[in-house]
């Protein structure tokens, strides 16, 4: 399969899931109230909170199956494998569903700071959602198997599809029934019904068919003994990035009034699309350079590393540089709502200049990754969860939305200067000057420069036409000079250096 095609047709599905998420949102608040919203910012979480329960299990069936397309596992291994990957996910969906279902009372009277909903209807509404995230994580391990086949332009049109159910038929449908969180939260149960259907088909379509393997499967859990460490390790760090990524949210859940929980969940979704504009590089990489280190081709590996670093510095580089330097007039552009900017921008600059670093950062565990050894991952993450989850409690706690940017932005900018710089000397010695000075930081002063000089000018952003347009010439201006400053990559053909025709 063509890594062209796969970042490419992930790039479109992704912009567009991602811009449809976002833009939606002002529809959202104007016709359910920011009370309603912030139920659906507490629903986000809460589906990231339920990947604490996924054990490092669809990164693993993920590079299975990988190496199984790369020909260095077995058929049969690789059907014990899923079959018995498939019992885990079930059996911990069913428990981690029906525990968020128990305990939906005691979230919506103890926890939630709820003003103006009925409390069974924010009852009710917690229910469905525990529901609901048990399926939409179910379908993490048939994303797993389509991700590692490598079939990302199937994925990115169904990823598609499913948002164009989830964020715009949604609204048709409240339209009819009424804008209210019973409706829109059964809907979404529909859709995640819609979802789980279609990725579980094409999973058992890319699956080697039982009668070619020569013998039964059968029902063990001794494949998964093997890559137990591996999967472990995974489950750690993934636990940690939860935990990392998610704590100021949980713990602004119960702290803000819902409503004000709701514009603090919209302004850190807006910043949130910086790693999901990275995240397609990231998901086509991934199994290359599984399959480029399975044989033996540790040069090629280290070119499609570093030339994937320089496009991911230019997209989520200059979408860092142009949500810090322009969030108010954005947030007013968006919502049309001046006071809702002024009060989201702080919260907004805080968490696009910390995920901007979290997705150059994010390239060394792309490496161990690769290379099956997530000791130093390990390491450093374990290290980092001492002092970053007190920290982003104590901040949040006192300082609310801000503190916890603060601390967001420290910790992401500590962990690309110090721990991946470690890492990098343990695998790759001499690798970290050269990659972080030339695959990065030459691509994003200019543009960081370019945001300041730009602001100097103090352009009009009265109206929201023109702080809409001010946005635009900013994004363009930075976008512009980062692409000229890595011209030696467009200059060649990007896509030949990373490997592939």
């Amino acid at each position: 399969m063509s890594l062209r095609r796969n970042i490419f047709a992930s790039y479109i599905s992704q912009i567009y899931v991602t811009l449809i998420g976002i833009l939606i949102l002002p529809l959202y608040i104007k016709y359910m109230g920011a009370e309603a919203y912030g139920l659906i910012g507490f629903f986000t979480m809460l589906q990231a909170w339920f990947g604490l329960l996924d054990m490092g299990l669809t990164p693993t069936i993920a590079r299975e199956t990988a190496r199984y397309h790369s020909g260095t596992m077995p058929a049969l291994a690789y059907r014990q494998l899923y079959r018995a990957l498939s019992l885990i996910f079930m059996l911990v969906a069913v428990l981690g569903g029906a525990g968020l279902y128990l305990l939906s009372g005691l979230v919506a009277t103890r926890w939630l700071n709820v003003e103006k909903l009925p409390l069974d209807v924010v009852t009710l509404s917690v229910q469905i959602m525990a529901i609901n995230v048990a399926m939409r994580w179910m379908c993490g391990l048939y994303r797993g198997v389509v991700t590692g086949s490598e079939q990302l332009v199937w994925l990115s049109g169904f990823s598609a599809l499913v948002a164009t159910l989830r964020f715009v038929v949604v609204l048709p449908v409240m339209w009819y029934f009424g804008f209210t969180p019973f409706v829109f939260f059964v809907y979404q149960l529909l859709v995640a019904l819609i979802e789980i259907i279609g990725l579980g088909s094409k999973c058992q379509h890319l699956l080697p068919a039982s009668e070619t393997l020569g013998q039964s499967i059968g029902w063990s859990f001794k494949p998964i003994r093997p890559i137990l460490k591996f999967a472990l390790t995974i489950a750690f760090t993934s636990s940690v990035w939860v935990l990392v990524t998610q704590s100021d949210k949980l713990v602004l859940s119960g702290i803000l009034p819902l409503e004000e929980y709701g514009f603090f969940t919209l302004a850190v979704l807006v910043a949130s699309g910086i790693m999901v504009i990275s995240g397609p590089i990231s998901s086509a990489i991934m199994p290359r350079m599984a399959r480029l280190h399975a044989e033996g081709k540790n040069d090629e590996l280290i070119r499609v590393y570093r030339n994937s670093t320089q496009l991911v510095s230019i997209i989520a580089g200059s979408a860092a540089i142009t949500l810090a330097s322009c969030a108010e007039p954005l947030l007013f552009a968006w919502t049309g709502d001046r006071q809702l900017a002024e009060s989201a921008a702080p919260v907004l600059r805080l968490y696009a200049v910390g995920n901007g670093l979290l997705a150059i950062a994010a390239f060394s565990y792309y490496l161990q990754y690769a290379k099956g050894n997530l000791r130093y991952h390990l390491i450093g993450n374990a290290g980092m969860t001492v002092i970053l989850i007190p920290s982003i409690v104590l901040a949040a706690t006192h300082f609310g939305g801000v503190g916890a940017g603060y601390v967001w932005l420290a910790t992401n900018c500590f962990f690309l200067l110090g721990w991946v710089a470690f890492v990098h000397y343990k695998l790759e010695s001499g690798l970290h000057g050269v990659w972080l000075i030339n695959d990065v930081v030459k691509i994003i002063a200019p543009g960081v420069g370019v945001a300041l000089l730009i602001g100097v000018f103090g352009i009009d952003q009265s109206t929201s036409v023109r702080a809409l347009a001010y946005v635009i010439f900013v994004s363009g201006a930075v976008f512009a000079c980062m692409a000229f400053c890595a011209k030696f990559i467009w200059g060649l053909d990007f896509f030949k250096n990373l490997g592939v025709k």
